[in-house]
């Protein structure tokens, strides 16, 4: 067992945080096609993504499904964005909370006061945070190394509530695969299947598939 003192928890921190996978920052968006199923419900469009990162749906009338579909989307793109580790941690610091099997777990103190992670091998595989008032938990079971980064492909999340520290969300359940398009290393969602249990306790699963897929100029 390592000297507990001696553990910098904000380089370990650090290592993982850069070692996520991200895309350049000239990215100028993507398009394809869009393709969402449900147990009893298919439906196929087009889309596109601005370097702005704002979704685009096409030939899908239903307004629920668009904003499904935009969602993943956005939110795949918006871990995409290089930022460097001083400029999003600079006035926080981390503090070790325990060390397992599992990895390192910290606890953040500054200005991001309140939030976790654990790190084990060089990667992020719990993460606890306020986020507009809501606290998210995720924890990762699978990576996807792309040879330059990693990239989250099996995990869950699930929504706290800031005051009574209660779920107050369905537990999700992702599984992501990706496919690399175009010759400078873009990884890009291919498919995204969410499994959840409705309120009849029945699990559900919500597929979203992305295919011929092509970069923006």
């Amino acid at each position: 067992m390592d000297n507990l003192k001696e553990i910098n928890c904000k380089e370990i921190f650090r290592k993982a945080y850069e070692n996520r996978y991200t895309w350049k920052n000239d990215f100028n968006g993507y398009q394809g096609k869009c393709i969402f199923l449900t147990n009893n419900n298919t439906q196929q469009g087009n889309f596109s993504l601005g370097k702005d990162f704002k979704p685009n749906i096409q030939n899908i009338e239903d307004e629920n499904i668009v904003k499904s579909i935009a969602s993943q989307l956005f939110e795949v793109c918006i871990h995409r964005v290089k930022r460097e580790f001083e400029t999003v941690h600079s006035e926080n610091n981390f503090n070790l909370l325990k060390n397992s099997e599992s990895g390192f777990e910290m606890s953040v103190s500054g200005k991001n006061k309140g939030d976790k992670y654990r790190v084990k091998n060089n990667c992020i595989n719990m993460v606890y945070r306020k986020i507009h008032g809501i606290i998210i938990e995720i924890f990762v079971e699978e990576f996807f190394d792309t040879g330059i980064g990693f990239l989250s492909k099996k995990y869950s999340s699930q929504q706290i509530n800031p005051d009574t520290l209660e779920t107050n969300s369905e537990k999700l359940e992702y599984e992501d695969e990706f496919v690399n398009v175009g010759k400078d290393d873009y990884w890009i969602l291919k498919s995204r299947k969410i499994k959840y249990l409705n309120q009849n306790q029945e699990e559900e699963i919500q597929k979203f598939v992305f295919e011929d897929l092509c970069l923006l100029n």
